[in-house]
């Protein structure tokens, strides 16, 4: 491509307070027009600090520059070499071809002038014209030269074959010197006549050279520029960790704008020869020295997701606020994305197994470490993902049978309840106190309210279940927690695999202001998980692959979005937290509810060692007081894959054991007898002192 990035006029626009600065803007300068005049007192100058650039390159600056500069031209020659020894086979042959051709053109042009052929073309021409006495003249003539030059070429080739017998005799090397340089000059001599190098040209991908042209090319190709327009640049390409980063603005002319730029990230990345997820734009906004055609672009030498995850930092922390940050995850580049989760609401999407849960958690974890925080747990799968929670939720509700569903239903009144309850506080303490209505850590302690934080995995599992008329109240109970309850300390985390109408409703995610989706398989689903129009701006989790779990598009206002790779923290970590906010809860005194009557939480708390066969089986029984075998083996298998193997006998073994005395071998379930086990009958099994008093235990 003929067009060249064009350089970018950054104008300090700094005034003086000594000196009146004016500068005339009536139109547009040219691209060929001469340095832009200041006016300064009457006096006309150059602004050769625009004109000239800085003494140094920025990567110049900084021994990080260096570093990376010696690093990329290392890779550089060592690509180029690479490249050109791979087709040193083609290289040899293009050489023997070419010295084949240069050598028979030699021998011709030898042949040439030792005949004088030169004379050739006159003698004919007299011939054709009749004059027989000047044909004979120019014939004498060419015999004559034709004597001379054999006579020279014989004075002076023999001894020159002497001098080289000589050398040769005293050099033995000296033929393979000399055969190369003839060879060389054959392959010359035959390169003028086919016109065909020898070597190749190499082009360097992107991840080794970003060039402005490439820029260039892209974006002319993408439809973005017209032909015969340049972007112009801001920011010369450099290298930024292991990527190069660039600052770009859009032609005036070429009619697009910055959302158009990040809805064509597929032609782009495709023309830069990159992945999608390599490619990283965004718009640089107003407050950044931006406008609606500026673009900051980072291309990553490889996929930028693919290596070790981040530990959490939250696995080895004692405690947390959840009124601080808390860390998420890394970017592509390697930047820290942390979040404030007060007075928000969070949902996560996407397909399963891609870390939907594992990052929904990450954010839980963070109330867990925090002792004035109050858990409200709902998981619609009823698996292992939240066991741990049992130590420290005030309320756990698992699985989506209809007593899950009613335990649900009970939960979400109990928290209207207590938002309404704290709003009427609110009102009727004095502004010095609540100026904004709303909680705040003073109120939290001395009122004794705890952040809600209400966390409820697997929603369209609950959706489902429920029929239509039950579905329209929780979800308008959600709404409602979800509109108004930030301002009373509650913070909602919803999780749904399905995110479409009928599993998540738009008005329930449409209200929530954190949202984050890890792969997903359409631009469609990414939308309604991010919400509308964000993969044309860019949010696209459906660019993601099955390879990036931990990965997601993560939404934290209309206009921004990172993708983010999630902190690791696996489910022994992550019960290792609970049992330190238990601990916690403890010392503080503000363990309450499901968690402070668990017998295995308190038992686990304590050291204390319970069959896993009886702590799963209380787990499965969470919300019942009863259940039939054939359900509970469906909720066992449901925590351990390895459960799947047993029977009703081998469960009854087990259980025997564990210390279970069945009072009766069969339950009553809404008129239907069957084989069956009462929840008492497994607590019984559970040491006394751990059961009635799970604090008291600790101490």
């Amino acid at each position: 491509m003929s067009t060249h990035l064009a350089e970018a006029t950054e104008q300090d626009r700094t005034p003086s307070t000594e000196v009146a600065v004016r500068e005339e803007v009536s139109r547009p300068a040219a691209r060929d027009e001469a340095p832009r005049q200041i006016e300064l007192e009457g006096h006309v100058v150059p602004d050769y600090e625009r004109e000239l650039g800085p003494i140094f390159p920025e990567w110049a600056t900084t021994p990080q520059g260096w570093q990376d500069k010696i690093r990329l031209h290392t890779r550089k020659m060592a690509y180029i070499g690479a490249w050109h020894a791979v087709r040193s086979p083609k290289y040899a042959g293009r050489l023997a071809i070419q010295s084949a051709v240069g050598s028979a053109v030699g021998v011709r042009a030898g042949f040439r002038f030792l005949t004088a052929t030169e004379h050739k073309p006159v003698i004919t021409q007299a011939l054709t014209e009749g004059r027989t006495k000047d044909a004979a003249g120019e014939r004498k003539v060419r015999r004559a030269e034709i004597l001379q030059r054999a006579k020279w070429s014989a004075l002076l080739g023999l001894p020159g074959l002497g001098i080289l017998n000589a050398l040769v005799t005293e050099y033995p090397l000296l033929p393979y010197g000399l055969g190369a340089l003839a060879a060389g000059a054959a392959a010359v001599a035959g390169r003028k006549v086919r016109e065909v190098a020898v070597i190749d040209s190499p082009e360097l991908p992107v991840r080794l050279d970003l060039a402005p042209d490439h820029l260039n090319e892209a974006f002319e190709a993408a439809g973005l520029i017209k032909k015969g327009q340049a972007l112009t640049l801001v920011q010369h390409p450099i290298r930024d960790g292991k990527g190069w980063a660039s600052i770009v603005d859009l032609p005036r002319g070429c009619g697009k704008t910055a959302n158009d730029v990040l809805s064509r990230r597929e032609v782009l990345a495709a023309e830069l020869g990159v992945d999608e997820i390599q490619l990283i734009m965004s718009r640089v906004r107003a407050h950044a020295g931006g406008h609606g055609g500026r673009i900051a672009l980072w291309i990553a030498d490889d996929d930028p997701y693919m290596g070790k995850p981040t530990t959490s930092p939250m696995a080895g922390a004692d405690t947390w606020s959840v009124w601080d940050t808390i860390p998420f995850g890394v970017d592509a580049r390697g930047n820290r994305i942390v979040l404030s989760i007060m007075w928000q609401s969070m949902f996560f999407g996407g397909l399963p197994r891609r870390g939907k849960t594992f990052s929904q958690r990450l954010l839980t974890s963070a109330g867990v470490l925090d002792a004035w925080v109050r858990h409200y747990v709902a998981d619609g799968k009823g698996g292992a993902d939240w066991m741990p929670m049992r130590g420290v939720a005030h309320r756990l509700v698992l699985g989506a049978e209809d007593d899950a569903i009613a335990a649900l239903v009970s939960m979400l009144n109990e928290l209207i309840i207590e938002m309404e309850r704290r709003f009427k506080i609110f009102r009727d303490l004095p502004a010095s106190v609540c100026p904004e209505s709303k909680l705040t850590p003073h109120i939290m302690r001395k009122y004794k309210m705890p952040v809600i934080f209400v966390t409820i995995d697997e929603l369209q599992e609950y959706f489902t279940a429920m029929d239509k008329d039950l579905k329209d109240e929780v979800i308008n109970k959600l709404c409602r927690i979800a509109r108004r309850g930030p301002a009373a300390g509650f913070i909602c985390n919803f999780a749904s695999q399905r995110p479409d109408a009928d599993s998540v409703p738009t008005k329930l995610r449409e209200i929530i202001t954190i949202r984050y989706s890890t792969q997903v398989v359409d631009k469609t689903s990414s939308d309604m998980v991010l919400g509308k129009g964000k993969a044309a701006q860019g949010a696209d989790a459906s660019i993601l692959q099955e390879e990036h779990k931990g990965v997601g598009v993560l939404i934290t206002g209309p206009g921004s979005y990172v993708i983010p790779k999630c902190d690791y923290l696996d489910n022994a970590a992550f019960a290792e937290i609970c049992i330190r906010g238990r601990a916690l809860r403890e010392h503080a005194g503000t363990l309450s509810g499901d968690a402070a009557g668990s017998a295995v939480a308190a038992a686990e708390a304590a050291g204390q060692a319970i069959p896993a066969v009886l702590s799963d089986v209380l787990y499965v029984m969470h919300n019942s007081p009863r259940m039939f075998t054939t359900d509970l083996l469906a909720g066992l298998v449901n925590i351990d894959e390895d459960y799947g193997d047993w029977d009703a006998s081998r469960l009854a073994e087990e259980l025997e054991l564990a210390g279970v005395k069945r009072t009766t071998k069969q339950v009553k379930i809404d008129g239907v007898n069957l084989a069956g086990y009462n929840r008492r009958d497994i607590e019984d099994a559970v040491p006394v002192e751990l059961f009635e008093s799970p604090v008291a235990a600790r101490q």
